[in-house]
């Protein structure tokens, strides 16, 4: 079963698989985060899809360590 990025609950344990995608489940998790001015970039989305097996937790830090 494929776990589902607009329904699933997400924690900064939670695990990016092949099948990741930029959805508003996801929108709303980061914001949590990294505050309202959050915004996915192409390149940073990319980083993402290319980094199966990391975590949300580890996007959260690649995302400030750029910013």
């Amino acid at each position: 079963m494929n776990f589902d990025w607009h329904k699933e609950n997400l924690t900064l344990k939670t695990i990016i698989d092949s099948n990741y995608k930029n959805t508003q489940n996801v929108r709303r998790f980061f914001k949590s985060y990294l505050g309202d001015n959050f915004t996915f970039s192409r390149g940073f989305t990319n980083w993402i899809r290319s980094n199966s097996g990391k975590t949300l937790e580890d996007v959260i830090n690649k995302y400030k360590n750029n910013k």
